[in-house]
Order: C-alpha cells, then sequence, then structure tokens
C-alpha cells in the first residue's frame, strides 16, 4: 500500500497545528481551514468558554483573583492586569487553565473521528512556546512582515505600546517559528492568495499523507 494510501486509512484525522505571533492573521487563516472542510479546534475560544458565566474556570479563578469575576463570569481585563503586575501569577492561572483546555481539546478530537474528519486544525497562539507542536502532525505558521504585524495590532482597541512588547516578550519570534513549521502562510499578499495557500497545503496533505506510518 503507498504511503498517501495508507494514510487515507488512518484511525485518527491528520492534526494541523495552526500558531503565528500577534496580528500575523491566524484567525483569519483558521476561518478558511473551516470553509474548506477542516474541524478547528480554538484554544483561545476554549479559554473563553472557561471564563464564561457557568464556565468551568470562574470557581477556581474566584478562589484566587475574587475581584477578577464579574456577575459569575471572568473580568479579562481585570484578569490581565494581575498578569501584567505579577507575570508569576500567570504561571498559577496555566497550571489549572491548561488541564481544562487539553480536555476539551480531547472531546473536539473524539468528534472529529466520530464524523470521519481527515484533517483538523489546531488553532494555539502560544503552539511552540507550551510545547504543543509534538501534539501535532504538521505545524503552519502565518506570518506577514514586521511592520504589517505592528500595525494591525496597534489598530486593536486598549493595545499600548507596552502591551505589545509584552506580549511579544513571551512570544517565540517569527524567524524562529518559520524555521520550525512544515508549511508557512503570508497573509499580507491578500485573501485570495492566503486561501489559495491553505488550500494547496490541504491539496499536498491528502495526496502525499504526512511521510510517517498512520499511527
Amino acid at each position: 500500500m503507498s504511503l498517501a494510501a495508507a494514510d487515507k486509512h488512518r484511525s485518527a484525522p491528520i492534526i494541523i497545528g495552526l500558531t503565528g505571533s500577534i496580528g500575523m492573521g491566524k484567525t483569519t487563516t483558521a476561518e478558511m481551514f473551516e470553509d474548506l472542510g477542516c474541524p478547528v479546534f480554538d484554544a483561545d475560544a476554549a479559554v473563553h468558554r472557561l471564563y464564561a458565566k457557568g464556565g468551568q474556570a470562574v470557581p477556581l479563578i474566584r478562589a484566587v483573583f475574587p475581584d477578577a469575576v464579574n456577575d459569575g463570569a471572568v473580568d479579562r481585563a481585570i484578569l490581565g492586569k494581575y498578569m501584567r503586575e505579577d507575570p508569576l501569577q500567570l504561571t498559577v492561572l496555566e497550571s489549572f487553565i491548561h488541564p481544562m483546555v487539553t480536555d476539551m481539546r480531547s472531546q473536539f478530537l473524539q468528534r472529529a473521528k466520530a464524523s470521519a474528519a481527515d484533517i483538523v486544525v489546531f488553532d494555539i497562539p502560544l503552539l511552540f512556546e507550551t510545547g504543543g507542536d509534538v501534539l501535532v502532525d504538521k505545524v503552519v505558521v502565518v506570518t506577514a512582515p514586521a511592520h504589517v504585524q505592528r500595525e494591525r495590532v496597534m489598530a486593536r482597541e486598549g493595545m499600548t505600546e507596552d502591551l505589545f512588547k509584552m506580549i511579544l516578550s513571551r512570544q517565540l519570534p517569527d524567524a524562529q517559528k518559520r524555521i520550525r513549521a512544515d508549511y508557512t502562510i503570508f497573509t499580507h499578499r491578500g485573501l485570495e492568495e492566503a486561501r489559495e495557500q491553505v488550500q494547496d497545503i490541504l491539496t499536498d496533505l491528502r495526496q502525499n499523507g504526512i511521510n510517517r506510518e498512520p499511527s
């Protein structure tokens, strides 16, 4: 059996890890993968669900940061203030948020298997920084020139120079991400070209597999 044929008989879908630094166009790119039929697990959206009213993380955050919970939901602005004032608090927060997100991702993957999806996408902003690249078969990095990134980010409501610098300090530099990527999508050339790059990646994976025997 050829490798491509073997991959068609995988018991699990091919997993793409989609990542990129702030302002590089990852969210829009994830929507393109979804529009082309790939289920997408959005790690940021998962955290939003955990923080929402009735979310699993709300009681724990209330216990550690009482004033960061208003009307039964986490106030991300207040929580973010704690993180900026004492970065060590971020370690505390991540220690119980990450396992919850992991559980949600596992449930997502089980649903994808049940639906016979051949390719799924894990949209993880800090994929390399958290070691999440070991969870995926292929890594796709979205990128754009630094001046385009800066223009996009500074146009966001509430963004400041200091906040931008703090966010960048927590992220692996774009150049290093591109070196470690299996595929790179350039998002500054227009939506149509970005969509073509997404389609090319899906075509390549479906035709050539992931260059290893199926698990």
